[in-house]
């Protein structure tokens, strides 16, 4: 289990709930399929899919967890074209004119009759707490798929006293002093890929993908007021990624992690979940060391 992205979540007390503990709290909220009249379900499901039972899996200091969404699938186009059908059916045997509010209501009735035959489409987003710590990594870049995640933690929980991160100086600054120096700190190394804004004026972006960010063209727009909101960088050479200006972690690549691991022998899904996830966690623990370093270490206050 590899995170692609890492959206992170900071504790502001102590999280004291043991493994079994929150076992029994999230089987409060477990998932089930959608009904045939349900749009929409979510709820928490094992880490390990079809090879686990266990709605929390523990390793180490480390506890993964997973939620999952299912929805049905009913395009637009689809509901328009049967709303029509039906507004000109009635139009022409009762020979009047069906008008907007009707006409609502009509493709309302026609949406619950097709929600029955729609496709379902599942999503799972993955995370793991770090009680040490103090941190919540979730694996995705959205806010919105995050704070789902975290509203149905806190409603299987109680309560979850967590905030997004915020660091002693400003990641923007930081990394923009690192392009102009052409140098960055603590472990990181500058890549090809970068994401230039105008503070000014938020529209005005550059992006840059497999360039040379130390060239004379990026050094002019940094001149000109421009400011880093996206940068690639490599970790150790064990990690490269994106780190954005809201300290989200984007695009990570364990290339010689996963090297290291696919050359181990395992015996059964639920033992390579547990090598990879050993890996991940020990890393990425050692690499937010640097990365809050980085950026001065986070505020408390």
């Amino acid at each position: 289990m590899w995170f692609k992205n890492a959206r992170l979540y900071c504790f502001t007390q102590a999280f004291e709930f043991s493994a079994e503990e929150l076992e029994t709290k999230l089987d409060a909220q477990l998932f089930h399929p959608c009904s045939s009249h349900d749009k929409s379900k979510y709820g928490w499901i094992s880490p390990l899919g079809k090879d686990g039972e266990m709605l929390v899996h523990a390793l180490g200091d480390y506890i993964m967890v997973c939620a999952q969404k299912q929805e049905r699938i009913l395009p637009a186009s689809v509901i328009n074209e049967a709303t029509e059908e039906k507004v000109a059916e009635l139009e022409a045997r009762q020979g009047r004119k069906i008008y907007r509010k009707e006409r609502r209501q009509i493709k309302d009735d026609v949406f619950v009759s097709l929600l029955p035959r729609a496709f379902t489409r599942n999503q799972q987003t993955f995370a793991y707490i770090a009680p040490k710590e103090n941190l919540i990594v979730i694996n995705t870049v959205s806010a919105t798929k995050a704070e789902a995640l975290l509203s149905l933690l806190r409603e299987s929980l109680g309560s979850l006293p967590v905030v997004l991160p915020e660091s002693k100086r400003a990641p923007s600054d930081v990394m923009t002093r690192w392009l102009k120096e052409q140098h960055a700190s603590d472990n990181f190394v500058i890549d090809e890929d970068c994401e230039l804004y105008n503070p000014v004026d938020g529209s005005n972006i550059v992006r840059c993908k497999g360039q040379d960010l130390y060239s004379d063209e990026i050094q002019s727009h940094l001149e000109a007021g421009k400011q880093v909101k996206n940068l690639g960088v490599t970790w150790k050479s064990l990690l490269s990624c994106i780190i954005a200006d809201d300290l989200t972690v984007k695009r990570i690549r364990f290339e010689g992690m996963k090297e290291e691991s696919s050359n181990e022998e395992v015996e059964s899904a639920a033992q390579k979940f547990d090598q990879e996830f050993a890996i991940m966690t020990l890393q990425m623990s050692e690499f937010f060391q640097d990365f809050f370093s980085a950026f001065g270490g986070l505020d408390d206050s």
